[in-house]
């Protein structure tokens, strides 16, 4: 979502003045730090990547701050940071334009409504579209701060998910990735527009469009994964047999605590109903380790649902206490070495899992979407699954879908030779 939300403000810019991105920091004129608040550790490294770019920027370059941290933090950035020029929280990305000449310009509304405004065109590949479908989130979940810098979640109207999508397709685009912090709550909130539609419906809205081949979207949620939902996602061919559940915990008792509003069953539950549906589907998940109050007990729960489920791709961290958060106020803070140690055996366990899983992949054909040149003659895309796939090849195999069979595997990526 910081990526599309760049590439909206880069957009917006060359409405205004034709802007260049450059990598050396010496040469810009602007210089914009996108944000992300979910751990503390970015956080911390905004204020060094301030100071860093202080040191080697021209005089007269301007530096903003923009995205989640912009939104909690607002003018105390510039009160820590006075060279910074402007604060663009992640629900006014289309008010760059507007801050831009203005010294110290705050604008971190979480109010605003930018669910109806057509964002200028601007992708970092041609080949794959990246398109919001909703801004915001509804879930107060006790451990995260996004509801308190993205807003209440409200859905993008469908005519201009489709417009936008139909423009990319137009341009070269194949595939297309929904963006939203629960894309399958889609519909639930409209802002002017009386629109009645849901993800199931807009997903089949969406694979009627003409030239295009590929969707994949980010991140469902548990809670919303009805029936419907995943029977689309198994039977429609142009969704991408790859889907994101986020468990977070194992334990039925800090799910709880967490407000997620789905139990250590029902989250099995849905698992299951995927594999059976689409055997040939990958899931991936994302855990947080060291919860307030979480048990040798709970840290057991969340080990058996990974050994169940064999996530293919899992994104694992400790808790961070966030500001405007419940769980941060929780008693029984988890000591800092036990976090540790338990998300090692965690991590531990999962590649083990990730290597039983690529080391099976020796032989196997893969439906691959080019979209990335690699240094050393070699070409990069995903397969419909979502792994990582390298050929020897040049740009004629970009924006095309080609038979690889596999050859070499390591835990991260599949290598292969494109096959007729």
């Amino acid at each position: 979502m910081n990526v599309r939300d760049s590439e909206h403000i880069i957009a917006e810019l060359n409405q205004k003045e034709p802007y260049e991105l450059t990598q050396e920091v010496s040469q810009a004129d602007l210089i914009i730090i996108n944000t992300c608040s979910v751990r503390e550790k970015p956080v911390a490294k905004l204020f060094s990547e301030i100071g860093v770019f202080n040191k080697y920027k021209k005089p007269s370059a301007k530096i903003g701050v923009c995205g989640c941290t912009a939104s909690h933090l607002g003018k105390d950035i510039i009160k820590r940071a006075p060279s910074v020029d402007f604060v663009l929280g992640a629900r006014n990305v289309s008010k760059i334009r507007d801050v831009l000449d203005v010294k110290h310009a705050v604008e971190v509304s979480t109010d605003y409504d930018e669910s109806t405004y057509a964002f200028g065109e601007y992708r970092t590949n041609p080949f794959k579209a990246m398109v919001n479908i909703s801004i915001g989130c509804d879930k107060g979940c006790t451990f995260c701060i996004v509801p308190a810098t993205r807003g209440d979640e409200i859905s993008i109207p469908s005519n201009l998910i489709i417009q936008e999508i139909k423009k990319a397709v137009s341009t070269g685009a194949k595939e297309v990735m929904l963006l939203g912090q629960n894309v399958n709550n889609y519909g639930r909130r409209f802002g002017a527009d009386k629109e009645k539609c849901d993800f199931t419906q807009l997903l089949q809205m969406i694979s009627a469009i003409d030239g295009l081949e590929r969707i994949r979207f980010t991140s469902p949620h548990p809670l919303h994964m009805d029936d419907a939902f995943l029977e689309e996602f198994a039977s429609n061919p142009k969704i991408c047999k790859q889907i994101h559940v986020p468990l977070q915990s194992g334990s039925t008792d800090l799910l709880k605590a967490m407000k997620r509003g789905y139990t250590q069953e029902n989250f099995l539950n849905r698992c299951e109903k995927i594999r059976r549906l689409c055997p040939e589907a990958t899931i991936s998940t994302d855990v947080i380790v060291g919860f307030p109050g979480e048990s040798d007990e709970d840290f057991e729960e969340t080990m058996k649902v990974l050994n169940i489920v064999r996530f293919e791709q899992m994104f694992s961290f400790k808790y961070s206490p966030r500001p405007m958060t419940e769980a941060a106020l929780f008693a029984k803070q988890i000591d800092n070495d036990i976090s540790g140690k338990r998300l090692s055996r965690l991590q531990e366990r999962h590649t083990e899992i990730i290597d039983e899983v690529m080391d099976a992949q020796t032989g196997s054909i893969h439906k691959v979407y080019f979209d990335e040149l690699k240094p050393n003659g070699r070409v990069a895309g995903r397969s419909d699954d979502g792994k990582l796939v390298f050929v020897e090849g040049s740009e004629e195999l970009l924006g095309k879908i080609l038979s690889v069979k596999i050859d070499k595997v390591s835990r991260g990526a599949l290598d292969g030779v494109v096959i007729v």
